[in-house]
């Protein structure tokens, strides 16, 4: 094959995303897609990358993030970015930036603090407004998103604590309506929180009864990932069911010391239910969890560690342990003292999360917090670590199962098109690294560094990241579901 390309990759390892072997091959881009996959000796281009030695993979798809108000405020998306994510999905558990038709009411209540403490980020009054933001400021990602229940429950009831009534449905449903007009992918919901645990199913399948005719998601984090997992489960494929809506199981896990081992159990019934309806499901590789901080959460878990506080910031990054010896006071007392704030929670069996990620089905996603003062390594390190510690090390997957899973699988199930592949025709979405070495930087101790081993990132044809730093191009896109 001859031709001048704009950028031209030579000599790597070329694994295209869809779990298919790898093989050696250039790769040719014009534009923003990829014009030629092959023996490309012949040609030339504007810029050349040797990728002797290096893998060359589609940029990885974060399947769950909280990244709706980072695409905004730091747009070269570093800690995507510097691991091979291109694209993210945004607006999870039930948590997005809009709409808000009369601006977010203070104080700001947990989890909608985990995208802004403050409110002012709550701004945008429709859904059709905070895309149209993101076009206008791209970030260095592409982005899809949901529109969260809870942000629609708080937008429209003044009692959050009982089931929403026949007119607050209602005022819910023309919502999602004008979500999905304006290009939102589906609906996330987080009954497992405060502001949406009074919502009933019923309530549930009516805000969402429109997805399955539109041809949207249904995403959850789920009522319970504890000692009621079976139920919610169950609760989870009747939504999809009764919505005809596609169904994402979120951040699949099961917590707590008395569940240890009960992902067998799930994922047998997940097995199973796929064959009557079409599910989904995501999983990050850490055993350990991050979210708002709980005296609930941390009664199950083995070790707490508080990621940030509004009240007290000097014990961000300290063991919740270590925080009420220090106070003099109980665990409940301590925390009671340190609210609003977040923390990590150990509280997962190492072997469920591998039988997890091991799962044929499951997807890659980060669930990382970027505005916490002391992150989970998770925001910066999930899909360095996949490549490195759990296919690489450990070897529970090959190398083309683990990109598959980031990847062509991720996009297949979202429903965007031409990503996630290495092939001609496809977004110049691609990810160049060294599958000898690639592995999270960060760890729990410092939760903020880049991944190690990857060389560049290019997201529709533009490096993004290079000469191990953000190269300030902004290429993203807001990304469509096709049906």
């Amino acid at each position: 094959m001859h031709g001048f390309f704009d950028v031209l990759i030579r000599h790597g390892t070329v694994v295209d995303g869809t779990g298919a072997p790898r093989f050696s091959g250039d790769v040719g881009v014009r534009g923003e897609r990829i014009a030629a996959v092959g023996d490309l000796s012949a040609s030339d281009a504007s810029r050349i990358i040797d990728a002797t030695g290096l893998a060359v993979a589609p940029g990885f798809i974060d399947s769950h993030t909280h990244d709706d108000r980072l695409l905004l405020s730091a747009p070269s998306m570093e800690p995507k970015v510097s691991q091979g994510v291109t694209t993210i999905i945004g607006g999870n558990c039930g948590v997005s930036l809009a709409p808000m038709p009369d601006g977010m009411r203070a104080p700001v209540i947990a989890p909608l603090n985990l995208l802004d403490a403050q409110g002012g980020w709550f701004r945008f009054r429709s859904f059709a407004q905070y895309l149209d933001t993101l076009r206008a400021q791209p970030a260095a990602t592409n982005c899809a998103m949901l529109v969260g229940h809870m942000t629609l429950r708080i937008a429209t009831m003044k009692d959050l604590e009982r089931a929403a009534n026949a007119q607050e449905i209602l005022a819910m449903q023309l919502m999602v309506d004008e979500a999905l007009d304006a290009g939102a992918i589906g609906v996330s919901t987080g009954l497992f929180y405060e502001p949406a645990a009074a919502a009933t199913t019923e309530e549930v399948i009516q805000v969402c009864r429109t997805l399955g005719r539109r041809g949207a998601l249904y995403c959850t984090h789920m009522r319970d990932e504890g000692d009621g997992v079976m139920q919610s489960l169950e609760e989870t494929f009747r939504i999809g069911r009764e919505t005809g809506a596609k169904v994402v199981v979120s951040h699949h896990k099961v917590v707590g010391r008395a569940n240890h081992g009960r992902s067998r159990q799930t994922l047998d019934f997940i097995s199973g239910q796929m064959k009557m309806q079409p599910i989904c499901l995501d999983c990050y590789p850490y055993a350990a969890s991050s979210t708002v901080l709980s005296a609930q959460r941390a009664a199950i878990a083995s070790r707490v560690t508080v990621t940030w506080s509004e009240a007290m910031p000097e014990y961000a990054g300290m063991d919740l342990a270590d925080i009420a010896t220090r106070m003099g006071v109980a665990t409940d007392e301590a925390i009671r003292r340190l609210l609003p704030a977040g923390a990590v929670y150990h509280s997962m069996d190492e072997s469920d999360v591998q039988r997890i990620l091991a799962f044929g089905p499951t997807m890659i996603g980060s669930d990382g917090l970027p505005h916490d003062q002391v992150p989970h390594p998770r925001l910066w390190g999930s899909f360095a670590r996949v490549l490195g510690h759990y296919s690489r090390s450990l070897g529970l997957f090959s190398l083309e199962t683990a990109v598959h899973k980031m990847t062509g699988l991720t996009a297949a199930n979202f429903g965007l098109a031409d990503r996630g592949l290495i092939a001609p025709g496809a977004y110049a979405d691609i990810a160049i690294f060294d599958p000898a070495t690639i592995d999270e930087g960060a760890t729990f101790e410092k939760p903020v560094a880049p991944a190690l081993g990857m060389h560049s990132v290019l997201v529709n044809g533009e490096p993004v990241w290079e000469h191990g730093r953000a190269s300030g191009a902004r290429p993203g896109r807001v990304l469509a579901r096709s049906s």
